[in-house]
């Protein structure tokens, strides 16, 4: 999938997130919301094997340009997410 943006310099970030049992959702800046099955990607092992009060607890960082679990002291960056998504 191809992000187009109505201007190039405008930058897509995360305005929410909430985990599911077996996704991780991302709202983003523009409208889309992400589906991210956490547990079947390798990169974020560390989240899936994390307690259900270590997931729960999670920041939006300034900007909305990544997520931070501080628990965990592990995050993702919104980019990464994109990308993951454009070779869907």
């Amino acid at each position: 999938m191809t992000t187009l943006l109505a201007n190039p310099t405008d930058t897509v970030t995360a305005v929410d997130a909430r985990l599911s049992e077996d996704r991780f959702l991302v709202e983003l800046s523009d409208g889309r919301e992400l589906a991210v099955p956490y547990r079947r990607i390798p990169w974020l092992r560390w989240l899936a094997e994390a307690k259900p009060e270590q997931r729960a607890d999670w920041t939006l960082e300034p900007g909305g340009f990544a997520i931070y679990w501080p628990q965990l002291d592990d995050g993702v960056e919104v980019c990464h997410l994109l990308a993951m998504d454009s070779l869907a």
